[in-house]
């Protein structure tokens, strides 16, 4: 399933779930606003993830090979998309190590999916240090709202996680003066209000 009808069409969204159903309306919803292209598996998604591709949305429960092992294989192929984790499966502290971009957990609703677009397409305008902040402070945030407090206290991952945060937000605050007006810096940092 490819379409292309609406000005954002420039942006091209891979949409990849073994469950066709779930995959079909993912790709239907997104179809109104972007280039979407489908794929009902990890072969077919490694198939079809290109230069092109700018989005990836990554079911995570795959027979043959994981979500997670398709991601691992897209950063090592080194293609330059952002990777939204789209699962069923409740985040664990093992997200830390993974090198997604964000982390949405089913059931996903049309607004989240085009909001998370519009997220990862913000992304692609700041530099590199913006961009792993970013990704490192959606892995903080998804964990805080999947754990309580006590499971946070003493975590290792966690307490590594939370101290990479802060540095990059430090590292991040430096690339105030290269942005075009201290509004949209500011405005960036309401994604994570709990950081800011």
């Amino acid at each position: 399933m490819t379409s292309t009808n609406s000005p954002s069409a420039e942006t091209t969204v891979l949409v990849v779930d073994d469950e066709r159903d779930i995959a079909d309306l993912y790709s239907t919803w997104l179809a109104e606003q972007y280039t979407v292209k489908t794929a009902y598996g990890p072969v077919e998604a490694l198939e079809k993830v290109d230069d092109a591709v700018d989005v990836v949305f990554l079911d995570r429960q795959m027979p043959e090979m994981t979500g997670d092992e398709v991601l691992d294989r897209v950063r090592e192929e080194g293609f330059d998309c952002r990777v939204v984790m789209v699962t069923a499966v409740d985040p664990d502290f093992d997200i830390v190590a993974m090198p997604f971009d964000d982390y949405l957990t089913k059931p996903v609703m049309l607004d989240e999916l085009r909001d998370a677009v519009e997220r990862m397409q913000t992304r692609e305008e700041y530099d590199e240090t913006l961009q792993d902040y970013f990704a490192l402070s959606s892995k903080k945030a998804t964990l805080e709202a999947q754990k309580d407090p006590v499971e946070l206290q003493g975590n290792e991952e966690y307490e590594r996680l939370d101290e990479e945060v802060e540095e990059m937000r430090e590292a991040a605050d430096d690339t105030v003066d290269e942005l075009s007006e201290a509004d949209d810096f500011e405005a960036i940092f309401q994604e994570f209000p709990g950081d800011a």
